[in-house]
């Protein structure tokens, strides 16, 4: 008995210890913040969350600016690489869903991992109405469709909107919220901000100043910077883009090649480059993630006056129609991307129609088009996904003098702006060969001179 008694006595001792060092191992499994579980092995956490609302392909969602992680479909994800406990992360989309074109949006993207994450809400949605726009060289103005979306039918928004003298080229914001349009005569970049319900365009503030006789406007894919060749000297500037506003603060220029008349930026966002029209070149440089500026890579020859580039929209080829330069070239070359120097490497050159003026490539990387102003055609070719070499489908009557071609971002269509017509042509992508079937034309603005798609 005595032996038993001291035994409980023991035991009551020690049991307050015991169960106070169980809670404790308990509280410290659990973890805290995040909306999160429990912490990961070896002092690390994982970083996750839900899709959901995704049909298109091609999302890709990245963590503090540097882990990407490709989702195909809706549910759980878990991004590549684990964090240490307590570390920041700040999830993103990289690239934006396409086939068809959709806005995905992250909620709860940012924060401090005490505990492993799994609360980051990604939701994606189909635009329910998508617009075109074409700039009117000889009007000074743009005008403004909505799009059918099953068709690539068009139908105008209302009359016309003023913009700057002798617009020249127009693109549409990745968010589909804000249109920019450069102006070559007087030398401006006007911003406008689109109503997403009926395609309606307001200007955002007042112009912005560009070099000379600027050609060209293009968009960072994140939306946050913006580039304008300027052909007269041999400069391209730079903006920066309030994503929220669409207003433009300049950053600065980088030098160019002789007469730059067209400018594109890589899908990645990590490098631009510019066609130089009458030294035949093509300048590459690499773009700061933070600050939007540009330094030089170096140069590429190509054929005789480049009038436009485009980069296929896995970032791994580029595409250059050259005009000509003295006499017409009619040619395209070809160009496979280091993508991790953005150095580029001749593929080959292959022939166009008559003064071949712009190029685009459907958004699956199968089909390139090259607008032939002299010809009255679009050429259309087969891309070799493995190499980028180019394999001839066809040529398509466009209407007079078409200066511009813009592939659709649902990979159904394709839209033609023709100079002299003033008109839009439009037509069907056949998805297996490329080959196009016009489908209607519709009426624009004097000098149609480019056209571009919201996402």
């Amino acid at each position: 008995m005595k032996n038993s008694i001291i035994s409980t006595s023991f035991f009551r001792a020690c049991a307050p210890t015991t169960f106070a060092l169980a809670l404790a191992i308990s509280l410290a499994a659990c973890g805290s913040g995040g909306g999160g579980s429990s912490s990961g092995t070896s002092g690390t956490v994982s970083i996750g969350g839900t899709v959901s609302g995704l049909t298109g392909s091609g999302l890709v969602l990245q963590n503090n600016a540097g882990d990407n992680l490709a989702i195909s479909a809706n549910g759980s994800f878990t991004m590549a690489t684990a964090l240490a406990v307590g570390a920041s992360y700040s999830v993103t989309v990289s690239s934006q869903p396409s086939l068809p074109s959709q806005t995905c949006t992250v909620s709860n993207g940012s924060g401090t991992a005490n505990a492993s994450v799994t609360n980051i809400a990604v939701t994606c949605i189909t635009p329910a109405v998508r617009f075109a726009y074409v700039a009117n060289s000889g009007a000074n103005t743009v005008s403004a469709y909505t799009v059918d979306t099953n068709t690539g039918a068009l139908t105008s928004v209302g009359a016309a909107y003023t913009t700057g003298v002798a617009p020249d080229s127009v693109v549409v914001a990745p968010s589909g919220k804000f249109a920019y349009v450069v102006n070559f005569n007087d030398n401006t970049l006007w911003a406008y901000a689109i109503d997403t319900s009926t395609g309606a365009l307001s200007t955002v503030g007042s112009s912005s100043a560009t070099g000379n006789n600027p050609t060209t406007v293009a968009l960072a894919p994140s939306g946050k910077f913006a580039y304008v060749a300027n052909s007269i000297d041999n400069t391209v500037s730079s903006y920066t883009v309030d994503t929220t506003t669409g207003a433009l603060t300049t950053i600065g220029t980088v030098a160019t090649g002789t007469s730059p008349r067209s400018v594109t930026v890589d899908p990645s966002g990590k490098f631009a480059y510019a066609s130089n029209y009458s030294d035949g070149t093509v300048s590459a440089y690499t773009v700061d993630s933070s600050t939007g500026t540009l330094t030089a890579i170096g140069t590429v020859a190509t054929g005789s006056g480049p009038r436009s580039i485009t980069i296929d929209p896995t970032g791994k080829f580029a595409y250059v129609a050259n005009f000509g330069f003295g006499s017409f070239n009619n040619t395209v070359s070809a160009y496979s991307i280091n993508t991790s120097t953005g150095v580029l490497t001749t593929v080959g050159t292959y022939t166009a129609g008559t003064a071949p003026r712009s190029v685009a490539v459907d958004p699956r990387g199968k089909f390139l088009y090259v607008a032939n102003s002299e010809a009255d055609t679009v050429t259309a070719y087969s891309i070799n996904t493995s190499t980028g070499a180019l394999t001839t489908v066809g040529s398509f009557a466009t209407g007079s003098k078409p200066y511009a071609v813009a592939a659709d971002p649902t990979g159904q269509f394709v839209y033609v702006a023709n100079s002299n017509a003033a008109t839009v042509s439009t037509y069907s992508i056949n998805s297996s060969t490329g080959a196009l079937t016009q489908t209607g034309s519709y009426a624009a603005g004097t000098g149609a001179a480019a056209v571009a798609t919201t996402q």
